[in-house]
C-alpha cells in the first residue's frame, strides 16, 4: 500500500521466507499493513523454529539408536552415525516443517476476534492433537540431552550391576561344572594311587618272601607264587595309570573349553549390558533424574510452542490482510462461475453446511440437456418421415415386399 497518508514498509528477503513458512500471500501482504506483516512473521518464524528443533530432536534420536554401544560415560564420537543422523535429522525437520505448515495454514482465523469460541476450539481438535504428538516427540530427545551427564553416571552403575550379576551367574554355573570334573580327576588319581600302593604291596610281600622274613628264605614254590601276583598288580597298575592319565587329559582338555566358553560368555553379557545403552532406558533415566514436574514442565514448554500458531490463528483480530484475503478468494470463486451461500442448512447431525452452486458446471449441463432433448426431436421427426416414405413404398409396390 502506497498513498499520501501511509506506505507499506518494504519486506527483506528474511521476512518473505518466514511468510512462506507461515503459507501468507506476499502479494497481500507488501501491500497490506505493518502489524499484519509482522504478525504472519512470527508466525512462520515458529514454524521455522519448530522444525529446526525436530530437525535436532530427530538426528539426536537416531544417533543414540545407531551408534556403537558401549560403556555410558564413553563420550567417542562415531562418524558414520553422525553424517546418517544429520541425513535423517534434516529429513524429519522438513517433515514436521511440512506439518507445521499445513496445520498453521489450514486453521482457519475463526470470527475475527480475539475470543475463541466453543465451535473454533472444536474445529481446532484433530490440528491440536497433531501437535501435541509432534510436541512429544521433540521434546523427549532433547530432555535426554539436557540432562545427559545425569544419565550417563547413572546408566554407567546400572550397567556395572548388570555386569556384575551376570559374571556372578555365569561363575556359579562353570564353578559347578568344574568343580564335577576335577572331581572326576580326583577319583581318577585315587584310583590309580591304589593300584600303585596295591603293587608296591605285593612287592614287598615278595622281597620279604625272597630274604626269608615270612619263613625259609629263597626262590621256593611260594616266592614264585607271591612273584606272580606282584607282576600282575604292576601290570594293572600300568594299564590304570596309563588309562587314567588319558582321562585325565580328556578331563583337562574339557575344562580349558569350559574356561573359553565362559570368556565367550563374559564377552556376549558385556555386549549385552553395554546394550543397555539405547533410547528407552535413556528415557526412563530421564524421566527419573527430572522428577513428574520438571520433565513435564519441558514437555508443556514444547506444548505451548507448538500449539502456540494454531491458537493464536484463532484468537487474531482481522486486518486488511485477511479481509483482502477474503476478497482475493472470492474473485476467484466468481472468476470461475462458483456461488458459496454459508450455513445455508443444516445436516442430519445438526452441523450447518454450505450450499455451493457451480454455475458453469450447470450451464454445460443444461446446454447438454437442450442438445440431447434437440436431437430427440430430431430422431422422432426422421423416423416418423422414414416410416411414412416406407408405407408409400409398400402401397405402391405390394407385391414385391408380399414376396
Amino acid at each position: 500500500m502506497n498513498n499520501k497518508y501511509y506506505k507499506t514498509p518494504k519486506s527483506s528477503w528474511l521476512m518473505r521466507q518466514f511468510w512462506k513458512a507461515a503459507g501468507a500471500d506476499r502479494y497481500l501482504l507488501e501491500r497490506s499493513t505493518y502489524s499484519d506483516q509482522v504478525k504472519y512473521f512470527c508466525l512462520g518464524g515458529i514454524v521455522i523454529a519448530t522444525g529446526a528443533m525436530a530437525a535436532m530432536a530427530g538426528g539426536y534420536a537416531m544417533y543414540m539408536i545407531f551408534e556403537p554401544k558401549g560403556p555410558a560415560t564413553n563420550n567417542d564420537i562415531h562418524t558414520p552415525t553422525v553424517i546418517i543422523s544429520i541425513i535423517f535429522g534434516i529429513i524429519w525437520g522438513l517433515i514436521i516443517f511440512n506439518i507445521d505448515r499445513f496445520i498453521v495454514t489450514s486453521t482457519g482465523k475463526g470470527d475475527g476476534t480475539e475470543a475463541i469460541t466453543k465451535q473454533e476450539f472444536k474445529s481446532a481438535i484433530p490440528r491440536i492433537i497433531m501437535g501435541l504428538i509432534i510436541a512429544l516427540t521433540i521434546s523427549k530427545p532433547i530432555e535426554i540431552r539436557m540432562f545427559k551427564s545425569e544419565i550417563d553416571a547413572e546408566l554407567e552403575v546400572i550397567q556395572d550391576k548388570k555386569l556384575l550379576e551376570r559374571q556372578a551367574d555365569i561363575d556359579k554355573m562353570f564353578d559347578k561344572k568344574l568343580a564335577a570334573e576335577k572331581r572326576n580327576i580326583v577319583k581318577l588319581e585315587e584310583e590309580t594311587e591304589k593300584a600303585y600302593r596295591d603293587a608296591q604291596k605285593a612287592e614287598e610281600t615278595f622281597n620279604a618272601e625272597m630274604d626269608g622274613d615270612a619263613g625259609a628264605a629263597g626262590f621256593g614254590p611260594e616266592a614264585k607264587k607271591k612273584e606272580a601276583a606282584m607282576n600282575r598288580y604292576w601290570s594293572a597298575y600300568r594299564g590304570k595309570k596309563e588309562t587314567n592319565d588319558a582321562l585325565i587329559k580328556e578331563i583337562n582338555e574339557t575344562i580349558k573349553g569350559f574356561k573359553s566358553d565362559k570368556e565367550a560368555k563374559i564377552r556376549k553379557a558385556q555386549t549385552e549390558v553395554d546394550s543397555l545403552d539405547g533410547l528407552l532406558e535413556r528415557l526412563k533415566l530421564a524421566h527419573k533424574i527430572a522428577g513428574f514436574w520438571i520433565s513435564l514442565f519441558i514437555t508443556l514448554l514444547f506444548i505451548v510452542i507448538e500449539l502456540t500458531p494454531i491458537f493464536f490463528k484463532m484468537m487474531l483480530i482481522k486486518g486488511p490482510y485477511d479481509y483482502m484475503d477474503e476478497n482475493v478468494k472470492a474473485l476467484a470463486l466468481a472468476e470461475s462461475g462458483i456461488e458459496v451461500d454459508y450455513n445455508f442448512y443444516k445436516d442430519e447431525d445438526g452441523v450447518e453446511a454450505h450450499k455451493v452452486i457451480n454455475h458453469g458446471a450447470e450451464l454445460k449441463k443444461k446446454q447438454r440437456i437442450q442438445i440431447i432433448k434437440a436431437q430427440d426431436e430430431i430422431n422422432e421427426r426422421i423416423i416418423k418421415e422414414w416410416k411414412t416414405k416406407k408405407l408409400k413404398e409398400v402401397g405402391d409396390n405390394i407385391d414385391d415386399f408380399i414376396q
